[in-house]
């Protein structure tokens, strides 16, 4: 799906064009570790002074080593809501503190508790790195909840892109399992479906994330299952075909990213089961327009409606852990 320039949103139009240019320099999954070089380096200067942020490191049976960022209020109340959140970056790089400050705006909102794993990238390790590093995540903001402040009735997961698919990932899990009743499910545009086969996925040249990127992006994280029929759900939601009992969820997507069709597809699937599923599509959008142009209105339009899905799962959904 060519992506024309009169095609991007007219408020997305000019920042897309130059971020194009940018990515035209990409080659490679080595342009993956060169970037994580440089997100390393500047990781500091993403802290964010208004949150209280306490690190923790865990020992879990796959990673010795796993730190965790807890974010909260300068002011923490009792009973909040633990939200297990995941940075996005294609399963290849990132860090929790890139998402500081929208994770302020989560906790300015509603009482929460925000849990982000630095779990392993793709770059490191391949599948099932990623995954079981967040799961351990999850079942830890479980076990300590109460010490956390965390009404354990309110689980909440999220991520954005890759963090989404994981989030999503972890749902299918945590049912499977039956090891952690989430109440509430709420991804942002997640990175769902390995196999690329989508109209939106193929030859998709839209501005931060394209078919190029999502194909080196999946190698890297699949490793010797990628192409393979033997790729799990849990690495890749789209091939899931159960998806009775899982948690409501909202999710936003642009219809210029490559994630728009296993996006739609996903949510669709969840509503004919019966699912409480919400979706936003933010016409002429490309992948993660609210962060690379926040201030524009359709951004702020966008995390507005997010915050307000946000608001009222806080105040309707729950689950007993019993």
């Amino acid at each position: 799906m060519k992506i024309k320039l009169k095609s991007i949103h007219p408020e997305l139009r000019s920042r897309g064009k130059v971020i194009r240019w940018i990515f035209k320099l990409f080659r490679n999954e080595k342009t993956f570790y060169k970037v994580q070089r440089m997100v390393l380096k500047y990781r500091n200067r993403m802290e964010n002074d208004n949150l209280n942020l306490t690190e923790k490191y865990i020992h879990t049976d796959a990673n010795e080593n796993l730190r965790i960022c807890i974010y909260e209020s300068k002011n923490p109340k009792p009973k909040a809501i633990g939200l297990l959140w995941m940075h996005g970056g294609g399963y290849a790089i990132g860090t929790p503190e890139q998402d500081s400050k929208f994770l302020e705006q989560l906790i300015n909102a509603e009482n929460v508790v925000v849990i982000s794993p630095d779990y392993r990238l793709s770059i490191d390790a391949p599948y099932p790195a990623a995954f079981d590093d967040c799961y351990n995540s999850l079942l830890w903001m479980k076990e300590h909840a109460e010490e956390l402040g965390i009404d354990s009735d309110k689980l909440f997961v999220g991520g954005s892109s890759a963090g989404g698919g994981l989030a999503v990932a972890l749902s299918l899990k945590a049912r499977d399992e039956n090891s952690v009743k989430i109440a509430y499910l709420m991804p942002m545009y997640p990175m769902l479906n390995d196999r690329m086969d989508s109209e939106s996925a193929i030859d998709n040249d839209a501005p931060v994330w394209n078919s190029k990127l999502n194909t080196a992006a999946w190698r890297l994280y699949l490793g010797d299952l990628y192409q393979t029929e033997d790729v799990p759900t849990y690495a890749s939601p789209a091939r899931e075909t159960n998806y009775s009992n899982l948690p409501p969820i909202y999710t936003f997507v642009g219809d210029l990213e490559p994630f728009h069709d296993e996006v739609v597809t996903y949510i669709n699937k969840l509503r004919l089961t019966g699912i409480e599923a919400e979706l936003d599509v933010y016409q002429g959008c490309y992948h993660a327009f609210d962060t690379v142009d926040s201030k524009k209105p359709i951004s702020v339009q966008a995390i507005q409606k997010y915050l307000e899905s946000f608001q009222y799962a806080a105040k309707h959904y729950k689950q007993s852990q019993d």
